[in-house]
Order: structure tokens, then C-alpha cells, then sequence
């Protein structure tokens, strides 16, 4: 049988390295051995001994459901094996993270990560209850951490000369050193009026950088269980 689809670009290789790797931009492969956290749902393929585990671990072998403000739920995958994950044909980047280093992503863009990283689930200071995702992802440690990302990212420095306002519907993630707070680009009486439908942004300062993807969020859809 013979087809372009049977070109080296798209055929799965045999894992040569542990962990996490890029099989193409849309997708992203995990060699596991051991333990490894995903979005829930985002497992396109595997082969091996893996087991799937729609809670996350936590602290001393407890688990607890880890659930981000935009309604994202963790799995645990353990064996060994290989597995894919992708997202809706979204753009795949994988993220080293080192000791140090603090990233904040918004849930809607976490796909996978090591088990070596740490995450908490905490409110964006300043943001109050807007659609930009009151609840981000922390991430700390080491490792790597896989992100998605509809069509292709701008990553903007943030520095001290001047804040930097991304709109909370496409916001992606950034440092986490920053500060954040709520601003308001228009007056109450152009809102009233009906407004440009830019009201509110999110304003970072500091030194660092913001990552913004090239449309608005959509509505997510509720997980099924």
C-alpha cells in the first residue's frame, strides 16, 4: 500500500528517551514509566501496560479531584508505555520548567505534565469573577509541562517602563512573579451606550512575560464522567 499519509513525518517512532516529547505540533507523546498527570479526556492513543485514574495524586497517597476554574479535570496515567494526547487539533508546546520558576497557565491550556511538578489551583489576584479564569494553574518545581494553544502564540515581554493589558478571554499564561489587576479601557457611559466589547482587560506588571493565543476562549464544554 502506498500514500503520502505513510510518510516518515507521520508515523509513530519507537521511544527512545523517557517522558515527554513532541510527535508533531498537534500532539504530544508520552513514554511512561512510572506515573504522569494529563487533561482528562486528551488520551488520543497508547500501547503498553497503562492504567488511566480520573483523580490526580495528591500528598501522602491521598487523591483529590483537581479542578481548575474552567471546569478541567486531571487523570493520573501509571504503567509503562507510550501515550498521545492532543486537544482539538490545538498547537502543542512543551514547557521546561525549572527549580525556581513559576508559571502560572490558565486551565484551558494545561495538556500534560511530569509528576516531578508541582501545581496549585489559585485565584488570579486582582481579577475578581471575570471570564479569564478566576482559577489558574501554579506551576513550580521541575520538569516538563505540555500546553495547547488555538493557532499560534504571541509571547509579549512584560517590563517595568510599562503594564501590558491582555484580554482575560485570551489570555494563556504567564510569569507568575507579575502582578495582576483588573482594567477598565472604557467609560460607563460608552458601556451603556453598548460599549466596544473590549470593557475589561487584565493588566500585568513586573518583569516577565504574558502569552496570549490568537482568539477568544469559546465556552467549554462539562466534562463527562
Amino acid at each position: 500500500m502506498k500514500s503520502d499519509l505513510f510518510a516518515s513525518q507521520y508515523m509513530a517512532q519507537p521511544a527512545t528517551v523517557p517522558g515527554m516529547s513532541l510527535q508533531n505540533s498537534k500532539s504530544i507523546k508520552y513514554v511512561v514509566n512510572g506515573e504522569m498527570h494529563a487533561r482528562q479526556g486528551s488520551m488520543i492513543a497508547y500501547r503498553g501496560n497503562l492504567q488511566f485514574e480520573h483523580k490526580s495524586q495528591g500528598i501522602g497517597g491521598m487523591l483529590k479531584r483537581a479542578v481548575t476554574g474552567e471546569g478541567l479535570a486531571l487523570m493520573a496515567v501509571r504503567g509503562q508505555g507510550e501515550a498521545w494526547f492532543a486537544q482539538e487539533a490545538a498547537t502543542c508546546f512543551i514547557i521546561d520548567i525549572e527549580q525556581g520558576d513559576a508559571l502560572t497557565i490558565n486551565g484551558r491550556n494545561v495538556l500534560c505534565f511530569d509528576p516531578s511538578l508541582a501545581y496549585e489551583i489559585k485565584t488570579v489576584k486582582g481579577a475578581g469573577m471575570t471570564g479569564g479564569g478566576l482559577f489558574n494553574s501554579v506551576f513550580t518545581g521541575y520538569g516538563k509541562l505540555g500546553v495547547i494553544c488555538e493557532g499560534e502564540p504571541i509571547v509579549i515581554p512584560v517590563g517595568q517602563q510599562a503594564p501590558v493589558y491582555v484580554d482575560t478571554d485570551a489570555v494563556v499564561g504567564w510569569s507568575s512573579h507579575l502582578h495582576t489587576s483588573l482594567h477598565r479601557s472604557q467609560s460607563v457611559g460608552s458601556m451603556i451606550r453598548g460599549g466596544s466589547g473590549e470593557a475589561v482587560q487584565l493588566m500585568l506588571q513586573g518583569d516577565g512575560f504574558v502569552i496570549v493565543r490568537p482568539s477568544e476562549a469559546m465556552p467549554t464544554k462539562p466534562t463527562q464522567h
